[in-house]
């Protein structure tokens, strides 16, 4: 038996961080698709305080990254408050910093900087809150804590 076949994860850990990667994954794969050419356009639009400024900047960002990711979850089955809550995610580390931004106590890149690296932890937590779903494999039944509403 190799050495890698002896270490390969199985179930429900591993599934969870399946769902992380790919989701990390969508979310860049949103902000260059998405990102570039907007940016590009509010350039041409002279709109330069949209992607010149700090907030108004990481604020796109983290929605285009949202979009990316929220689309690759629908696509895998995942529910809308599971996607709504990855979202959130993406904003609630940028929306720590800009106080500390706004008080002059961290610079645009240590917002830039520890807004991204907060955002894994962030993605972790609200993993967390819907463990079940996280850790059910994208072939078998979603298995939710709470039922969604009919519409």
């Amino acid at each position: 038996m190799r050495i890698a076949e002896k270490i390969v994860v199985k179930g429900p850990v591993r599934n969870f961080v399946q769902h992380l990667l790919e989701m990390t994954i969508a979310m860049f794969v949103g902000m260059f698709v998405l990102g570039m050419p907007a940016d590009l356009l509010f350039e041409a639009l002279g709109w330069t305080p949209v992607t010149g400024d700090l907030v108004p900047s990481t604020l796109l960002m983290a929605t285009y990254m949202s979009i990316g990711m929220a689309a690759w979850m629908r696509l895998r089955g995942c529910g809308w408050p599971a996607t709504r809550e990855m979202a959130l995610a993406m904003y609630v580390p940028f929306l720590l910093m800009y106080p500390l931004y706004a008080a002059g106590w961290a610079s645009e890149g240590a917002v830039m900087t520890f807004g991204h690296v907060l955002m894994t932890p962030a993605m972790i937590v609200a993993m967390l809150l819907r463990v079940n779903e996280y850790t059910a494999t994208h072939r078998s039944p979603v298995r939710r804590a709470t039922p969604e509403p009919v519409a």
